[in-house]
Parts: structure tokens; sequence; C-alpha cells
């Protein structure tokens, strides 16, 4: 059985490592800031200990004020997880792409750009992959209709 951790224990490893990084955190996630994200990802993968080597799913999450990336990460080897989140802004929905680190992101964040119009820099392959090429706007916003 897989082990939540405490998203402020990791938070406080993080910041000690990557000053700056961890906008918030709870019990239940850590909040990152995007131009800090694949620094972040690179050291919970590489960090003994920590050892995320598996994505579990990437998901986005539309709010009022802002759009949300989600990233469930597990150590199969420790088996332990952690709840990920990084912010941006509706107005540029950027966050950069982690398929460099695991690339089962691919689908996941081809699907977020797809249905959300967040845009993963860095992605190899951000196209469409539901909607048709020419599709105006992105059906899962709330501000879509």
């Amino acid at each position: 059985m897989t082990k939540a951790l405490v998203g402020q224990s990791i938070a406080e490893q993080i910041a000690k490592h990557i000053p700056q990084a961890v906008v918030e955190a709870n019990d239940a996630w850590v909040v990152i800031k995007p131009d800090l994200l694949l620094q972040v990802v690179q050291f919970l993968k590489a960090t003994p200990g920590f050892d995320f080597n598996y994505l579990n799913c990437v998901t986005g999450v539309d709010y009022l004020d802002y759009l949300e990336v989600v990233y469930h990460l597990t150590s199969l080897e420790r088996t332990h997880s952690l709840v990920l989140k990084v912010r941006c802004s509706r107005e540029k929905p950027e966050v950069p792409s982690v398929v460099s680190v695991w690339c089962g992101a691919d689908l996941q964040e081809r699907e977020i750009f797809d249905l959300l119009g967040i845009t993963f820099v860095g992605h190899p392959n951000l196209k469409r992959i539901f909607m048709w090429e020419g599709f105006k706007g992105y059906p899962l916003r709330r501000d879509y209709l």
C-alpha cells in the first residue's frame, strides 16, 4: 500500500535545495512556482529517499482566478506518493512540460492543452488530441461558452 507523504514536510525539503520554489503547502499537497517546476520534479525524482520514479497522472483544473496543473507522483521503490501542483494565470496559461522527466506525461499534457488551453512549454509534440485542428477554444474552460 502506498503511503501519502505530508506536503509540508516535503515542502521544507524542497525549500532547502531549491529556495523560493514552494508557494504553499499543507498536509495533502505542495504548490510550486511554475518557473521552478522542472528543477523540483528532477529533484524529487533523483533524490535518494524521495525516488519519485512514477507519474501516476497529470490533471488540469479551471478555478475562477487561475488554472492549475496537478501531478500525482509515486515512488514504486519506497511505496510513497505526493501531490504536486502548479498554478498559472488565465491570461498566460503556461507551465513547463515534464515529458523530459516522465515520458508518461506526454498524452496527459496534450489532453490538458486540448481541453483547458494550458501550454506545456518544451513539450515535444504539443497539439490537439481530442478536438480537431482549427477548433476554437477549450471546451473544459469555464469561459468556453
